[in-house]
């Protein structure tokens, strides 16, 4: 075939499926005029989109303030031993509680037993030395009366000039050193006496050092670790062998905004205030996991640093629900709002010009319905936000925006946009990413 025969041939062929995509086209462009407008967007919007909701409800709320505290012993004390020596028996287990006035602790008191013989045998030995004293001073005492009486005769017979003088004299000089002697006896006794009472007083000291062998609890209170053995030398006034820790009633401290100080205060002094305290992460509806107490200190300043002032509650713990060292979620409710408006917080959501609902109306569709958030109810202290933007447990006080009797979506928002027909369910099945 020539080369102007194959051109024409090509050429024919490229007419034929260009004529052949212009029909395309043109049936195609047909198509697209004949069919109504938004009749895509009607079909997507005629689909029912599953979601979760509830009533908004008009109920009491309280007026609380949340924090998270840390629980406290009520009292702790180390248990030091007060004398040296060698404990001979340890009355309790690590862990115990003990009452006031157990015995914990014996130390060895043989030492100090000893030691009080000896006091006791020196008291004996100095009662009679005093008792000796006395005697001679009654000996020595009828000696110098009789002195002085025959130095009193020989005195007026001088006189008379029946003796000499020389006899007056030595009998005078015989009285003063009786009397010399009496007086000499009576500081003897006297210093007996001393060393009876100076005995006395190391027979008391001595006793309280054998008090000391016996270690006692002061207090009612829970025993920590155990530091010594028995066999074991301890040093008085030295390292604790156990802690005590009391624990029923306990206190939790927990720090507050200074901005919440005046309603705190101003509640607190109509009625001691209602203070809940959890263990972090408990379930909200689990009431039994919380202790009920009251608030019973305030700190005399505010943090600087922090801009939030100390306050402290106290608690029964009968059921040792609070440990010392804990971290709690702790609840203050100051006092409650008789007839609030409330949604399940997982109904607000969070967007940029503030907070919202999704409001089901009577056709199934659903309005965007911004809303004023007063406060949260219920859930864990700090709850982190859910996936679809709204809280994760508990309930949202509404000062505007929804009413009472109105149904609002609880889950399932990220499908949804104003005018979107919704399927109520009881529960949503969570799709896969990426479905």
């Amino acid at each position: 075939m020539s080369s102007n025969s194959h051109g024409r041939v090509v050429y024919r062929a490229t007419r034929t499926i260009a004529s052949f995509l212009l029909l395309v086209g043109a049936a195609a462009f047909a198509s697209c005029s004949n069919s109504k407008p938004g009749a895509a967007v009607s079909a997507a919007a005629s689909a029912l989109v599953p979601v979760a909701a509830a009533t908004v409800v008009s109920k009491p709320a309280p007026i609380q303030v949340r924090a998270i505290g840390q629980v406290e012993a009520y009292s702790s004390v180390q248990i030091k031993a007060h004398v040296a020596g060698q404990v001979f028996k340890v009355n309790f287990q690590e862990g115990q509680d003990v009452k006031k006035g157990d015995l914990l602790f014996a130390i060895d008191p043989r030492p100090f037993e000893d030691a009080i013989k000896q006091i006791q045998a020196n008291i004996a030995r100095d009662t009679a030395l005093k008792k000796q004293a006395e005697a001679t001073i009654a000996k020595d005492l009828a000696q110098a009366n009789y002195a002085e009486v025959e130095a009193a005769r020989y005195k007026k017979l001088v006189e008379d000039g029946v003796v000499s003088r020389e006899q007056y004299e030595q009998l005078r000089a015989n009285s003063q050193t009786q009397r010399a002697t009496v007086e000499a006896d009576r500081a003897t006794a006297a210093s007996a006496e001393q060393e009876i009472k100076a005995d006395n007083a190391s027979l008391e000291s001595a006793r309280l050092q054998l008090s000391y062998c016996t270690i006692r609890a002061p207090i009612d209170g829970r025993t920590g670790s155990l530091l010594v053995h028995n066999g074991d030398i301890v040093k008085a006034d030295d390292a604790a062998l156990v802690v005590i820790n009391q624990i029923a009633p306990i206190f939790v401290t927990f720090s507050v905004p200074e901005k919440t100080l005046p309603d705190i205060r101003r509640y607190n002094s109509e009625k001691k205030l209602a203070v809940e305290a959890s263990a972090q992460g408990a379930a909200e509806d689990s009431s039994t996991d919380s202790e009920k107490g009251s608030l019973s200190f305030f700190d005399n300043t505010v943090d600087n640093a922090t801009g939030t002032i100390r306050l402290k509650a106290d608690f029964d713990n009968g059921e040792r629900r609070l440990w010392p060292g804990q971290f709690v979620d702790v609840v203050v409710t100051l006092t409650s709002e008789p007839a609030a408006v409330v949604v399940p917080s997982a109904a607000v959501q969070t967007g940029q010009n503030g907070s919202y609902v999704f409001v089901i109306n009577p056709d199934s569709t659903v309005e965007v319905r911004p809303v004023a958030v007063s406060r949260e109810l219920g859930g864990s202290v700090g709850e982190s936000e859910g996936k679809s933007g709204g809280k994760s447990g508990g309930e949202s006080v509404i000062e505007n925006g929804v009413r009472p009797g109105e149904t609002v979506v609880t889950d399932g928002q990220l499908r949804l946009v104003s005018g979107t027909r919704v399927e109520v369910r009881d529960s949503i099945k969570k799709e896969e990413p990426g479905k």
